[in-house]
Formats: C-alpha cells, structure tokens, sequence
C-alpha cells in the first residue's frame, strides 16, 4: 500500500496513523479486501520525511508504530541523505546512501540501495551544486 495507506492502531479513541508506504502480508490481513482502515500495525512502514517534519512527532509516530504491532519502520530522511531504522525488538541501525535497505524477515532476500531510493524521491546534486557551508557557521547538513 502506498500513498499514506491509513491503518487503526488504538480503539477508545480511535487512533489512526497514516504511511507513506506499507507492507501488510496477506496472511495477516483480517479480510482480503478490507473496508476502512485495517486495525493492525503493518509489518512494514516506510516514513519519508518533509523538511518540515517535527522530529518529537515523528518518534511517536514510530512508537505508534511498533507498539501495534509493525516490526519494521524505514524512516527515510532526503535532506541528510539516510535511513534509520527501527525495529521491533527495540534494535535501530542507521544507513548512508551507499547501504542497503534490507526486508529482513518480513521480505526476506529484499534489498535495494538507500541511493536508488533517494534518487527516486529528489536527485542529488551535483558536488558543483552542494553548498559548503550553511551561512551560521556549520557544514552543510551539521547544525554549528
């Protein structure tokens, strides 16, 4: 599913969360063509984050997320360049550019370079392009 594919975490009160991408095995779908919003946590979420994504909302997206159930959450950041990755059990991993994003055991054998994603959502620019510093004193993409 994609396209902030809708899912109902909690009941009393309802509370429904919205993916960017997710992965529900058929197995788990409760009806083959469901109605609404399933009431599961995917067994993957993909998060693709806007500049003007808050990272304190984020985080509890994520812990929505987990806690109902999902296993795996890619948390994809364009501006940076990376992926976090969290899982489950409690175990996160960060990915560059040049790393893979991997199914684990929900898609086993899946793989695709986190670059190939990110060139798919805004090309990067070319290294005459980047900028050297950010104007208050830091590099690009480091807070001074």
């Amino acid at each position: 599913m994609a396209g902030d594919a809708g899912f109902k975490l909690q009941s009393d009160p309802d509370t429904v969360r919205g993916a960017d991408i997710a992965f529900v095995s058929w197995e788990r779908m409760p009806q083959k063509s469901p109605v609404g919003f399933p009431p599961l946590g995917p067994d993957l979420v993909v998060e693709v984050l806007s500049p003007g994504d808050r990272p304190g909302e984020t985080l509890a997206k994520i812990a929505d997320w987990l806690s109902a159930g999902t296993r795996l959450v890619w948390v994809i950041d364009p501006e940076r360049r990376l992926a976090r990755i969290y899982r489950q059990d409690g175990s996160e991993s960060i990915l560059g550019e040049a790393d893979a994003l991997e199914g684990e055991d929900i898609l086993p054998g899946f793989t695709c370079k986190l670059g190939a994603v990110l060139e798919t959502i805004v090309p990067a620019a070319s290294d005459a392009d980047r900028p050297i510093a950010n104007g208050s004193g830091g590099a690009a993409g480091i807070p001074p």
